[in-house]
């Protein structure tokens, strides 16, 4: 098998397991347990606490992590939900640190720059700060004083179960979501993965408070629980520290529950049907399978990455290449007891359940009557270990897997598992695919989408319309409409993490975005953000922690070139833009730009796109395309040695696509689809009608209507995408920035040799702004079946991001509604009146053009009139009064210390380097900007706020299942 991770994991795990230090080197109060790579596992003999460090002083931050070995594996009926609710309350107060005193949780972590956050999963609940590493004693602080002392409130409990009740809402209303709690459910019966993460609702609401509290005197202790220290810290400090507040902890007063219901055998197939309403259908089957430490797990990891991963997969080709489904998945579930093995697909318009069900299966049995080929298994390993790699960028990014491993039962999988998958067969592969997928051990699930006109006949499993269509599914990026499929799989994305862990706050909330585009509703926060800009942090002066010095820009080929080496090594993150984008669509065709960028990916003039993809897959390379209003976006993940074959692949796709009539159809109906699934998504449904509201006829900022894209993208010829290639694909206006363990000379070379010769391309147009709005208006879009309710209330900005009022606005409107819970409306909305899961304003889709200003919302239908009133409140209050002096020093260390964090990885400063030169800034801007933040006045903050955002001239729009009356 073909060996590429030279330094990454060059090693074996056996080789580098430490012998036991000398006695006098173990830090008082701790015994050394082993040190397997870079990790050191410490216990604390006194309470049986487990420690795992990892140094990495590559960037000043660190991660501090604290892992519960209590999940919803730990729950029975009538607590459902209970560890995921418990998770939320342990925000609400500890004995030294409880919002009541102005020493809430979120509040201390905010102060500093942190980004703070918990998870709650089957087997484990974590929490964890990434903060800038002078700060690590407050963590362990934090984190010991609610270890045992938390303060567990009913007026807490109440508050709190109303926001995980508005979480369970919006989960409910993705019909993949639905189906995969049904089918779990079905496939599993007396173990308690039964059960959903997030619990059945009548757990949430109804479960006590003596409940909780018995649950955590039961799980929450220090024997219980693993911390894992990684990033830039000193060890004997970091164990100091640990030993101070957490070595008065006592270990459980009883030995802590365990787990003992085993599944009993299955003995024949399963199957659910889902019926609401919707627009796309849905097939999931579940078989079973071991768990994570089992002998078998790595071989049934790979079956999976040849069934689905990228477009050498299996059912890429059997399903969507061949336009039965908008997406195919196959998953391993990485879990501490038996599990399942999950196929799942969407369906393709004007196809069946029983069609896609069937394609499933007839691969499945392709796999276990032929078998799989050994530069499938060799390709399928390179996938899964490049993509290791990359997901191990940053602190925070290998504490998380570490978390999982710890969750599982064995922290060193963390390790191991690396050779585990390079030593799978071939016939390993053959072997698990016929123990385990087998029909009597399968559990069968349909999505039925029941469609919304009145007096429509039920659709029965096997009685189906030609055409099934779905409401509008999740679009993860609003910065990139993806409906071309030619990045990662959009629905794919969000099904993966509707699938995940249950947060205690959205991931992306407080967690700066770095990527180039415009903001979502609610699911991602705008690149403009004002948890985004440039810098290192508050206070920090010092030249060697500056970024632009060590940036090296030039002109390579008429392309504008930045780079960046950092300590990371043989992993390179490339980004870039061209300017290709729908501002070029003429203006009766909305789905030009996004047809041309589709094609991308369907092969080259010198290769087919399965070509294409081997060549890439073979070493664990991705690239990845898409469009927003003003640009095509590229990105790319490799390594270092890797970098002149993904180069050449890269132009090749850029500068000559095949542009094949095949494919062409194919990709028509992907994008219908994909339109379509994300038509079922209120935030999605929302926004778009605020930005047709809000932008008039021409603004490139304005969506066009849903069947005006939809018919675009039929009546779409083969030969207007060509001309639209050839007149806008070309080095004019081409930004593309490397980050990582990049080689300046390798990639010039590489650059010039593969562009040679490139011209063309055009400068992005300047856009006449968008006049004020003159008078308030409500629109409501009626989605029946769905559980939450998705609210914009918003306005024309009138600004650019390079406009005078703009950073002062975008300071004023963090301190409003920023991801961070001391902002106001997460704080007041959510946290003391329990209204709703996730709240934020922010100004967007300003790079180029004016943007917006708005607040984004979710509210249960019941709860949608009070969060209505509670958001206008604030809103007035906030442009009545604006801030106070305490808000905005609060909140200028708030956002320079959380920009510091984000800095920490090859994608955080590649994104932050992109973003300053498209918003006409260089280099510089990201080390300028948390001046220019700290330099602000309260009178500028607040004149801007004034000048810009007037309740008495917004446009709400709801977007769900609407209550009568609700928003008169």
């Amino acid at each position: 098998m073909k060996r590429f991770f030279r330094s990454l994991f060059s090693l074996s795990v056996l080789a580098v397991a430490s012998a036991l230090p000398a006695a006098e080197s173990v830090p008082e109060g701790f015994t050394f347990v082993r040190s397997v790579g870079d990790v050191t596992e410490y216990r604390m003999p006194v309470n049986d606490l487990n420690v795992l460090l990892l140094e990495d002083h590559s960037a000043p931050v660190l991660t501090f992590m604290v892992t519960y070995r209590v999940g919803s594996r730990n729950e029975v009926p009538g607590t459902t939900g209970a560890t995921h609710l418990l998770e939320h309350l342990m925000f609400k107060g500890s004995k030294n640190f409880h919002p009541s005193d102005g020493r809430g949780f979120d509040t201390m972590m905010d102060k500093v720059g942190g980004i703070n956050n918990a998870t709650t999963w089957l087997d484990r609940t974590n929490y964890y700060e990434n903060l800038p590493s002078d700060h690590l004693e407050l963590a362990v602080r934090l984190e010991a004083d609610r270890m045992r002392n938390l303060i567990l409130r009913e007026e807490d409990r109440q508050m709190e179960m109303t926001v995980v009740r508005n979480e369970f809402e919006r989960d409910e209303n993705d019909p993949s979501s639905a189906l995969d709690k049904e089918v779990n459910a079905a496939a599993i019966m007396a173990h308690p993965y039964h059960h959903p993460t997030i619990g059945w609702r009548s757990d949430i609401e109804k479960v006590s408070i003596a409940k909780l509290r018995e649950f955590y005197d039961t799980y929450y202790w220090p024997n219980n629980a693993t911390i894992t220290v990684i990033g830039d810290f000193q060890p004997d400090a970091a164990l100091r520290l640990i030993r101070q507040y957490f070595g008065e902890i006592p270990r459980s007063p009883e030995p802590i529950p365990v787990v003992y219901t085993e599944e009993p055998p299955q003995s024949g197939p399963r199957r659910v049907v889902l019926k609401r309403p919707g627009e796309v259908g849905v097939v999931q089957i579940a078989y079973k399978v071991p768990h994570a430490r089992h002998a078998d797990h790595p071989a049934l990891e790979v079956l999976a990455a040849i069934l689905s991963e990228g477009k050498t997969s299996r059912l890429y080709r059997a399903l969507i290449d061949a336009n039965l489904a908008i997406s195919a998945d196959a998953a391993k579930g990485f879990f501490h007891d038996d599990t399942l093995f999950n196929l799942s697909s969407m369906l393709a318009p004007g196809t069946t359940h029983q069609q896609v069900e069937q394609a499933l299966i007839a691969e499945v049995e392709k796999v276990k009557q032929q078998g799989v080929d050994a530069a499938e298994v060799e390709r399928s390993i390179n996938k899964l270990l490049a993509s290791i790699a990359y997901q191990r960028d940053g602190s925070f990014a290998q504490a998380g897997q570490i978390n999982e491993t710890i969750a599982v039962g064995d922290w060193t999988l963390y390790y191991k598992l690396l050779d585990q998958l390079k030593a799978v067969t071939v016939a390993d592969v053959n072997r698990v695919a016929k123990a385990y997928l087998n029909e009597d051990q399968s559990t069968t699930g349909w999505f039925i989408p029941q469609q919304e006109k009145p007096g429509q006949a039920q659709i029965s499993p096997r009685s189906e319309p030609a055409v099934v269509v779905a409401p509008p599914g999740p679009v993860v990026e609003y910065s990139s409409n993806n409906y071309a499929s030619v990045a990662p799989d959009p629905a794919k994305a969000v099904a993966a993490v509707l699938r995940g862990p249950y947060y205690y706050r959205d991931p992306q909330f407080g967690a700066p975005v770095m990527t180039s585009g415009q903001a979502g509703p609610l699911a991602q926060r705008d690149v403009r953000g004002a948890s985004v800009g440039g810098g290192t942090g508050a206070g920090s002066g010092s030249e060697s922690a500056l970024v632009a010095p060590r940036v090296s820009r030039r002109n390579v080929g008429g392309i504008d070139v930045l780079t960046l080496k950092t300590s990371i090594q043989d992993v390179v993150t490339l980004r870039g833009v061209i300017a290709a984008g729908d501002v070029f669509n003429p203006p009766d065709n909305p789905a030009l730009a996004d047809l041309t960028a589709g094609m991308l990916d369907k092969g080259t003039v010198a290769r087919d796109q399965f070509a294409v993809a081997e060549a890439l897959e073979q070493v664990g390379a991705v690239v990845n395309f898409g469009t927003d209003s003003h640009t095509l976006n590229f990105s790319a993940k490799f390594l270092r040695k890797d970098l002149p074959l993904v180069l050449s692949l890269l132009a090749e796709q850029l500068r000559t696509p095949r542009f094949d009539p095949e494919e062409f159809a194919k990709l028509k109906k992907q994008m219908a689809g994909r339109y379509l699934r994300a038509m079922e998504n209120t935030d999605f449904r929302a926004q778009r009608a605020f930005e047709r509201i809000v932008f008039p006829e021409g603004h490139p900022n304005r969506a066009p209507a849903h069947e005006e894209y939809l018919a675009a993208i039929e009546s779409t010829t083969l030969e207007q995408v060509k001309a639209f290639h050839a007149a806008h694909y070309g080095p004019t206006g081409v930004h593309l920035v490397a980050v990582g363990d990049v080689d300046d000379a390798a990639l010039n070379t590489a650059l010039r040799s593969v562009f040679a010769g490139w011209t063309g391309g055009r400068p992005i147009p300047l856009a006449e702004k968008a006049p004020a709005l003159t008078a308030s208006r409500v629109e409501k879009v009626n989605m029946p079946g769905k559980t939450s309710v998705s609210l914009v209330i918003g306005q024309p900005s009138g600004l650019r991001y390079a406009d005078p009022d703009y950073q002062a606005l975008n300071l004023g409107t963090a301190v409003l509604g920023s991801g961070f819970f001391s902002a106001r409306l997460l704080d007041i909305i959510r946290n003391r009146e329990g209204l709703t899961y996730g709240i934020v304003a922010s100004l967007s889709s300003d790079t180029y053009a004016d943007g917006t200003w708005a607040i984004r919302a979710t509210f249960a239908p019941e709860l949608l009139d009070k969060g209505i009133e509670s958001t206008l409140r604030e809103l007035r209050r906030f442009s009545n009064d604006g801030l106070t002096p305490e808000e905005l020093a609060t909140f200028k260390v708030t956002l320079t210390g959380s920009y510091k964090v984000a800095l920490s990885t090859t994608n955080g400063l590649a994104g932050a380097l992109l973003n300053a030169v498209l918003r006409g800034y260089g280099p510089e801007w990201v080390d300028d900007y948390p001046r220019r933040i700290q330099a602000l006045t309260a009178s500028e903050v607040n004149r801007a706020i004034k000048r810009t955002v007037n309740p008495e001239k917004m446009v709400t729009v709801l977007a769900g299942t609407i209550p009568a009356g609700a928003a008169k």
